[in-house]
């Protein structure tokens, strides 16, 4: 019982917060408020949830610069705990069936998130695309979820290659992500919050400066994926 209690909570949370963003989407272009909107939907469904987040790594990097993060992605609570550890603002690229949603889909889709279409590879560069442009025009990290959908397991799976075609293109460095903790939590098709704790580590940057061609993003995309598999605590 009181494990659908923090979870009727945590929705209500999460409807007022879209609205917010929604609203701010729309009136504040800057997007500043959307993202401070956004860190406030991500802290508060974490104390609701009863979920402690700690975070290791951020000495690893300077935060002043802009980075392509790759993460793995096994729960909905990943994308809070990200959100709440970001050292800066970073777009999330998500994809086209959460713009459904509505308030929260809808807020996603006038916010700076990139929504990407994974059935189409056409337009799934497209979207990449844009989000290079995100990236150079205005200085702004990008977030990706390598694995392109949550795990069941919380096993890390396979890479998709998008993350390292955007990293490629943009020259920028990639700091890979591993969460731990959220698969337990609330695994994937449950509707259960279970307690815990989640825990965001950020490793070092690789330059991806050099890289040439499609065997080069792919040494890349197994050498970040070891580093998330390592850093993971669970």
């Amino acid at each position: 019982m009181i494990t659908y209690l923090k979870l009727f909570f945590v929705v209500l949370h999460l409807i007022f917060c879209s609205t917010l963003a929604l609203i701010s989407a729309i009136v504040d272009r800057s997007h500043k408020s959307y993202f401070w909107v956004s860190r406030l939907l991500s802290n508060g469904g974490l104390f609701l949830a009863g979920i402690k987040l700690t975070t290791s790594g951020l000495e690893n990097f300077d935060r002043s610069n802009p980075y392509v993060y790759v993460s793995n992605h096994s729960s909905m609570f990943d994308i809070l705990a990200l959100q709440a550890s970001f050292p800066d603002h970073a777009v999330m690229i998500f994809k086209k069936e959460l713009a459904k949603i509505p308030i929260f889909g809808w807020a996603l889709q006038l916010g700076p998130y990139i929504v990407i279409d994974r059935q189409k590879a056409d337009r799934a560069m497209e979207s990449l695309d844009r989000a290079k442009q995100t990236i150079i025009n205005e200085g702004i990290s990008v977030l990706v979820f390598a694995e392109g959908t949550r795990s069941k397991s919380g096993e890390v799976m396979p890479f998709k290659r998008g993350a390292f075609y955007l990293a490629a293109r943009v020259g920028y460095p990639i700091i890979p992500v591993s969460i731990s903790g959220t698969a337990a939590i609330m695994p994937k098709g449950k509707l259960r919050i279970n307690p815990g704790t989640i825990h965001v580590h950020y490793d070092k940057p690789i330059i991806t400066e050099n890289m040439n061609g499609r065997q080069s993003e792919k040494d890349l995309m197994e050498q970040v994926r070891q580093i998330i598999i390592a850093n993971k605590k669970d």
